[in-house]
């Protein structure tokens, strides 16, 4: 009898530990996300840009500066993206993506002078396929995401860029 009350006793104890748990990790799943605070890097250099194909309908080249490439603990790849028209015309932009939400967000634009100005609409934006946007799908669908999740670290965020994307992407 004494034997049936302690194992109905550590029983009970397991059970209450089981659900504390199970708490914990929804609490944690319940959470709402924090975007880390965010940093402008410093403007690109040559040396640094590493060149990504888009699409054969553009004329345009697209580098990511991989000094300033980042894979924060918010889920948030961050970049310089670098457009430059065939005209001579650059644009330089510090985004983020979340490949979790299929967002992207523009935080500043950069100046001739290298320094840079924060984006009057800095909001996340969800992700479009269309063809003016083609660049950041690209980005998503071939080097920052390709596996519908993030890309576990910098590094193979890096890989994916120099050789022309993620090569798991390649097999299917």
């Amino acid at each position: 009898m004494l034997r049936k009350i302690l194992l109905l006793g550590l029983s009970v104890c397991l059970a209450a530990n089981v659900f504390a748990a199970a708490e914990v990790d929804d609490e944690d799943e319940n959470k709402p996300w924090q975007e880390l605070e965010v940093q402008f890097p410093a403007p690109p250099l040559a040396e640094n840009l590493q060149p990504f194909h888009v699409s054969a309908t553009t004329d345009n080249k697209f580098f990511i500066d991989m000094a300033s490439l980042s894979v924060g603990d918010d889920g948030v790849v961050r970049y310089t993206l670098l457009v430059v028209a065939p005209e001579g015309g650059r644009n330089v932009t510090f985004e983020g993506m979340r490949c979790q939400t299929r967002e992207r967000r523009i935080y500043a634009s950069g100046r001739a002078d290298g320094s840079w100005v924060k984006s009057r609409n800095n909001q996340w934006a969800r992700l479009q396929p269309a063809s003016v946007n083609r660049h950041h799908a690209a980005l998503f669908l071939e080097y920052f995401c390709p596996t519908g999740g993030i890309l576990s670290d910098v590094e193979a965020v890096r890989r994916a860029l120099k050789q022309g994307g993620y090569a798991d992407t390649w097999a299917r």
